[in-house]
């Protein structure tokens, strides 16, 4: 059997046939908008002929698979084309503060008469309504918001943001969910409908059994460091040479054996579950003292052996070179017209029938402005029209961005 890891990029995805109208900026609803591509959607990136948004490697990541036009949503002309646009959607996707949206009149309330099989996907920063629903928000705004810089980092060091944009992933996510559910819906009503989530709602959610110890057990979770909050030894061990994760949590008499520490098997401090996290200072210590006499690579050896869940710290140098990675070959390589080649992260699930694939670069932006109108009915001398009176544009002017 093939291991399923093999490139497949321009087969037929799950969603071929699927329209989408992608009006986001940023990173938190082009993931979204990223994912579905990366399905095999039909994506348009509508951008402003005057407002720039995320550049190199960013752009280049969140970008791919989509065409894009520039369109000025607030002239007749571009409001035109915007219409005609959704007429043949499945799916408008956008990331607007939500006065913004209304302002425009393309909000869900003002499309829904008109274009009943739409789904009208939406990230805010705080959610659509409520005494934050105005405010812009940010990544870093949101983890602080969520709870996730009160857990992160080590004890009583804090506050810590994670390495990551993490409720933008998280958001762009679970609108990606909320999208497919929607149209799966569409199939049994023939209605569209309204899917909308935001950064905070998806930090929150993301705080997952920390959420859960303060909600059912009344803990208020604390910074804990490298250390699992509730369960020990599970964590980040120093050796002689670098750091390892282990988690020996499931077989303690077999990684005590492993590490040649059997006094700490017979220990009644650590003779269950609850004393060893209970006593967890000790613990660690008498740990590390064992682990600092090898090396990581040694360990990793020997506790691999013991089939003892285990890790390696790696930078992302290293990630890419461990050869784990390499097998479930993760990256894809594409030809942009102005960046040359560029390796890309592809879509982390596997399809057996229906791969998710790579196709495109990131388009520059504009590029496909006169193609798209063409196609969608526009002849020549009214995209000429169109494009002399500002309404569309096939390139940026940088001058005007804000």
């Amino acid at each position: 059997m093939d291991s399923g890891y093999e490139a497949r990029d321009f087969e037929t995805g799950a969603l071929a046939g699927i329209r989408i109208v992608d009006l986001t900026l940023a990173r938190a609803g082009p993931t979204c908008v990223r994912q579905l591509a990366d399905m095999g959607a039909d994506v348009i990136s509508v951008g402003h002929p005057k407002r720039g948004d995320l550049g190199g490697s960013d752009a280049h990541n969140l970008h791919r698979n989509k065409r894009s036009i520039l369109i000025d949503l607030k002239s007749d002309g571009g409001r035109a084309v915007f219409e005609r646009l959704v007429e043949r959607a499945d799916v408008l996707v956008e990331n607007f503060r939500p006065q913004v949206k209304h302002q425009l009149g393309i909000d869900y309330e003002s499309l829904r008469t008109r274009y009943p099989r739409l789904v009208y996907a939406s990230i805010s920063g705080f959610g659509q309504t409520g005494p934050y629903g105005p405010r812009p928000g940010l990544d870093q705004i949101a983890q602080g918001m969520g709870g996730l810089m009160s857990v992160t980092g080590p004890p009583d060091s804090g506050p810590w943001r994670t390495g990551i944009a993490i409720s933008d992933t998280a958001s762009g996510t679970f609108l990606t969910q909320g999208v497919l559910a929607a149209l799966f819906a569409r199939e049994q009503t023939g209605l569209g409908q309204w899917v909308h989530t935001s950064l905070l709602e998806a930090m929150i959610n993301f705080m997952d059994f920390q959420a859960a110890r303060w909600l059912i057990d009344g803990v208020t979770p604390r910074q804990e460091g490298n250390d699992h909050p509730t369960i020990f030894p599970m964590g980040t061990f120093d050796t002689a040479d670098g750091a390892i994760n282990i988690a020996p949590m499931l077989d303690w008499s077999r990684f005590c054996q492993a590490i040649d520490a059997l006094d700490l098997a017979d220990d009644p401090r650590f003779g269950d579950a609850l004393l060893r996290n209970q006593n967890r200072e000790e613990l660690r210590e008498a740990i590390h003292a064992k682990l600092a006499t090898r090396s990581s690579a040694e360990w990793l050896e020997i506790l691999v052996t013991a089939e003892i869940p285990c890790g390696p710290v790696l930078a992302l140098d290293e990630v890419f070179a461990d050869p784990q990675v390499t097998h479930l070959n993760l990256t894809r390589t594409v030809h942009h017209e102005n960046d040359g080649e560029l390796a890309l992260l592809r879509h982390p699930v596997t399809f057996s029938q229906t791969p998710a694939g790579i196709r495109t670069a990131a388009p520059v932006a504009g590029s496909h402005t006169s193609e798209i109108l063409n196609e969608y009915g526009y002849n020549e001398e009214e995209v000429r029209v169109l494009l002399e009176s500002g309404a569309v544009a096939t390139k940026r002017d940088s001058s005007g961005w804000k």
